[in-house]
């Protein structure tokens, strides 16, 4: 009941003070040429393809778009890449976290100067169970260092990075800086403790954000602020379905869409995720240079390529086409 009174209490500030991001970022996925280069004409193409079939935000430089086989210099290449080539700065949600101070200020001071209104921010990783001290430090380096500090998201991905944002570091962190530390992505599966977090902080309109397709519906009836999502690279339209429902309070349309794109996430995870999402764009676009994922991702073999069509093109006709 608690949670339940928590999620009602976070929806007045959320009306007066709507999330940065809210609605469907899509976690966008990062073409390479033969030489495993950025290819930024690619990019560009899908993420105007992602904003078009009905993705609110572009989640770029995150796990699907494949950011820490990336260096520093190619993040940023990216970034401006993207940006020159007119995607609009407003739509895009970087990733920035990196186990450096210094690269972190770097990636997050250029995002800042592009025109992001925000960053999604990994802890550092490479340390095993830092203490919470430790990590507030850490935070607190990284946004003193920068001369204006764009809106920050955390990242909590503990199956990842094993380092866990706990609500003890999320209060201490949005206490000291209060503005900047905005929300949390939330990829670690576990409904339960993104009801904590809104239960917690969401009456203040901290920002809650999906990345488990499955629950998208749920976490916005709890009062969170949408997903940003691996799955919205083939089914950003199935997504802002759903969330346009929910919000129309269309729940039978809602409820059903949901029903599909639980059933869209379960497909995709039937083959290694990165390479299969690129191995469907690269059979929808007829683009088989799509299908390069940098080491230590391989391409999907013939097989497994086939088993994924196959149950991906059973989702299609179970419904009403593809995504």
């Amino acid at each position: 009941m608690a949670r339940k009174d928590a999620a009602r209490a976070a929806q007045p500030g959320r009306v007066s003070s709507p999330p940065l991001f809210a609605g469907i970022n899509a976690a966008a996925l990062t073409p390479f040429d033969a030489d495993l280069a950025v290819d930024l004409d690619r990019l560009a193409a899908h993420c105007r393809f992602l904003l078009a079939e009905g993705a609110d935000h572009l989640a770029v430089l995150g796990t699907t778009g494949e950011a820490n086989s990336l260096g520093v210099d190619e993040r940023l290449g990216l970034l401006e890449g993207l940006v020159a080539r007119g995607i609009p700065p407003e739509c895009l949600l970087p990733g920035t976290g990196t186990p450096a101070i210094t690269d972190t200020v770097a990636l997050t001071r250029r995002a800042a100067e592009l025109g992001c209104r925000g960053v999604l921010m990994l802890p550092p990783f490479f340390y095993k169970n830092p203490s919470e001290d430790g990590l507030f430090a850490w935070f607190a380096e990284v946004i003193t260092r920068l001369p204006a500090a764009p809106a920050i998201l955390l990242y909590h991905f503990p199956q990842q990075s094993a380092v866990p944002f706990g609500l003890a570091l999320i209060a201490r962190l949005r206490q000291a800086f209060p503005g900047i530390v905005r929300g949390i992505k939330d990829s670690s599966g576990d409904f339960a403790n993104m009801l904590a977090v809104l239960e917690a902080f969401g009456a203040d309109g901290f920002e809650v954000y999906a990345g488990d397709d499955s629950l998208l519906l749920g976490l916005l009836r709890a009062g969170g602020a949408g997903s940003i999502s691996a799955a919205a690279n083939v089914g950003s339209r199935l997504s802002a379905a759903v969330h346009a429902a929910f919000r129309a309070g269309d729940t039978p349309t809602a409820e059903a869409g949901q029903s599909r794109l639980t059933a869209l996430r379960r497909t995709l995870a039937s083959a290694p995720l990165i390479p299969g999402l690129k191995a469907l764009i690269a059979r929808r676009t007829g683009d088989a240079g799509w299908a390069h994922p940098r080491p230590p991702h391989l391409p999907l073999g013939v097989e497994a390529a086939g088993r994924l069509f196959a149950a991906y093109d059973s989702w299609c006709e179970s419904g009403a086409g593809a995504a």
